[in-house]
């Protein structure tokens, strides 16, 4: 099995691809071992000492570290991930489900349209150019003109992910939605 790597803007974090499918459907983000416990090989990562985070997409994983160098993270982290693949186990446990969090959205009663055509253009535009860089940022609400998006993976604690809400995010669905006044992390 070749793991390939590629750097993200986070230096913090790190996309690994496997060359297999990790998660189906959705994604999912663990900020902890204890939310780790959901996935076994979340589990597997976070036991490498120095990993503080662990989202899984589509067909990639991104790692985010504390202080330690990734010269040193890299080859535990790899191992981790092979051995997890080499046994045939399921990458989330049974009781686990995608952190889709739809229950979590709110907006007001009558923007329904708008709703909709925010969430396609972040579905269509911005989640595949996110998922190029190892991360993913999904819709959480829309009140007064403002759009609240979850950032996730490698944009989470990003030093650019400033830059990517308010100069490309923002003004591609201000472009497109004139009721969008400013967009915001939550």
């Amino acid at each position: 099995m070749f793991i390939q790597t590629e750097a993200t803007p986070n230096p913090a974090t790190l996309k690994f691809l496997p060359g297999k499918v990790v998660l189906e459907t959705g994604t999912a983000e663990f900020r902890s071992a204890t939310e780790a416990e959901a996935s076994p090989l979340a589990s597997r990562i976070f036991a490498v000492p120095g990993v503080t985070g662990v989202f899984f997409g589509y067909d990639f994983i991104t790692v985010t570290k504390q202080d330690q160098e990734w010269q040193h993270l890299k080859p535990a982290i790899l191992g981790a991930i092979m051995e997890h693949f080499m046994t045939g186990a399921p990458v989330m446990g049974s009781a686990a489900q995608d952190d889709a969090d739809l229950d979590g959205e709110f907006f007001e009663k009558g923007d329904e349209t708008i709703v909709a055509t925010i969430k396609e253009l972040l579905e269509t535009r911005v989640r595949p150019a996110v998922a190029q860089d190892g991360g993913d940022i999904t819709f959480r609400g829309f009140r007064d003109g403002k759009v609240y998006l979850n950032m996730k993976g490698a944009c989470s604690g990003c030093p650019s992910s400033t830059a990517t809400l308010k100069h490309g995010v923002q003004n591609l669905l201000r472009h497109f939605v004139p009721e969008v006044q400013e967009v915001e992390a939550v």
